[in-house]
């Protein structure tokens, strides 16, 4: 396999369509056994729908502002926050204010879909 570049404007651009035509929320655009890695994006004040997952993750936010509640505990994320969530651990964003759109890194590759 070789490398791979990407844009985050196109990374958005592909998101937007996906998410028109088929309603999905991620839009996933690296996969290979080791790690995948997609773009998650909620409108302010929506629920976020997502379940723990089996593998490691890693946000990093790019626009918006939420709170993430991690188990028990909440953090405030905005743009620049990185947050590291283990695997099986229930996570779910909330009290989202305004549009939030989030770098999602799965290791290994995600399987169980967000």
């Amino acid at each position: 396999m070789t490398a791979q570049v990407f844009t985050l404007t196109g990374i958005v651009a592909q998101q937007k369509e996906e998410e028109k035509a088929a309603g999905s929320r991620y839009y996933e655009f690296l996969r290979v056994p080791a790690l995948s890695a997609g773009l998650y994006r909620l409108t302010a004040n929506e629920t976020d729908p997502q379940q723990p997952h089996g593998e490691d993750e890693l946000y990093h936010v790019l626009h918006g502002h939420a709170a993430l509640q991690i188990d028990t505990e909440d953090v405030l994320v905005g743009p620049g926050s990185i947050v590291y969530v283990p695997a099986r651990v229930p996570h779910r964003f909330h009290h989202i204010t305004e549009a939030l759109e989030v770098l999602v890194v799965f290791g290994p590759a995600e399987s169980t879909g967000c």
